[in-house]
Order: C-alpha cells, then sequence, then structure tokens
C-alpha cells in the first residue's frame, strides 16, 4: 500500500498504519464534512443567485418604474403588499443583519456588484476545500477497501487452519 496521508489537526497520518475501524470513522468524518461544506456551497451559490437577481432589478429598475404605477413590495418571502414608488432612483437595500439603508440606483448596483463578486470569490475557495475533502474521502475509501480485502482471505485462512 501507499503512504497515503490526510491532514488532521496539522499532522499527517498515515491511512496505511490505521486500523478499519479507525479508518471507518474517518470517512463517516469526511462524509459528514463534505455533506456540510456542499450544503454550505449550495447556500452561498443561493445567495449569490439573489444578488444577481436584485442587480438586475435595480439596473433596470430606475427606467421601468413608474411613479403612478402600483408595484408589489415583499414584506416576507411570501407576503406582498401593493405599493408605489416615490423616486424611482433611490432604493432601499439590506444590507445585513437586519439593517437597510437607502441608496440611490448607482450605489446600490456597486453595493450587489460587490456581493456578488465577494460570493463568488467565497464559492471558488470552498470548490477546492470540498475537492480537496473528497480526494481525502476517496483515498480513506481505498484504503479501508484494500484492508477489508486483506482481511477477508487472512481471517478465512487462520479459521481452515484450526
Amino acid at each position: 500500500m501507499a503512504s497515503q496521508g490526510r491532514q488532521q489537526g496539522g499532522e499527517q497520518i498515515s491511512l496505511d498504519t490505521l486500523t478499519a475501524p479507525q479508518l471507518s470513522a474517518v470517512k463517516k468524518q469526511l462524509d459528514e464534512e463534505v455533506e456540510h461544506l456542499s450544503q454550505s456551497y449550495a447556500q452561498l451559490a443561493a445567495a449569490q443567485s439573489k444578488f444577481k437577481e436584485c442587480l438586475r432589478v435595480v439596473k433596470s429598475g430606475s427606467e421601468t418604474f413608474d411613479e403612478k404605477k402600483p408595484i408589489l413590495v415583499p414584506l416576507t418571502n411570501s407576503l406582498y403588499v401593493k405599493g408605489r414608488m416615490a423616486d424611482p432612483d433611490k432604493v432601499i437595500v439590506d444590507v445585513g443583519t437586519g439593517f437597510y439603508v437607502e441608496k440611490d440606483t448607482k450605489s446600490a448596483a456597486e453595493f450587489y456588484e460587490a456581493k456578488v463578486k465577494e460570493l463568488a470569490a467565497n464559492i471558488q475557495g470552498l470548490e477546492g476545500i470540498v475537492q480537496a475533502k473528497t480526494q481525502n474521502l476517496r483515498l480513506v475509501e481505498e484504503v479501508l477497501r484494500q484492508k477489508v480485502l486483506a482481511a477477508g482471505p487472512a481471517a478465512g485462512q487462520a479459521a481452515q487452519a484450526s
């Protein structure tokens, strides 16, 4: 077997020195980490999509909104009320944790563009982490499979010898 290693707490551990139950525990931990990171990835992608949609609306908003035409204003994800745009060149921007700021459409677009870029960088970094964890998971699975296969014939020979 090769001397594959896995980072754990800053030190390298040779997978060849671990027993099958230890490898199973490492595999379970890696499965959970990959699942959690994949969920985080999906959440970041969803947030980026929302910011892109906000950016699209802000960029097209000032030309398409008519002060006299009613619009639907979202109060929650499922509750909307009728309203009118008082000033199509000013928008209320959710800057996070329940804080809202009035901005002109240009600065709101800049805000959303910065958020989209920031999330893209976070998504790219997370992709690298998920790929590394997935590679570690494959290595652990391969070593575990080899140990189980090696233990199978050895256990059968020991039973025949007695």
